[in-house]
């Protein structure tokens, strides 16, 4: 199974994309962060195949948690 994070300020594109995967059975989403500090330490706690990244959130943008994990 794929193990997917998903981190994005809005909780609208957040259920949008747990819309999409969901009718995947070789997706689970292990995690949700509404912000950059929360998605490099779940990241770094989770350890998930995947990580779904929004560019402009609060703390930390998307291309500087990819960077820190």
């Amino acid at each position: 199974m794929l193990e997917i994070v998903i981190a994005d300020d809005e909780p609208a594109a957040r259920r949008r994309l747990k819309r999409l995967l969901a009718g995947n059975p070789s997706v689970s989403i292990v995690g949700e962060f509404a912000d950059g500090a929360s998605a490099i330490e779940g990241i770094r706690r989770l350890r998930p195949d995947v990580a779904l990244l929004d560019i402009q959130m609060p703390e930390r943008d998307g291309l500087e948690v990819a960077e820190a994990v």
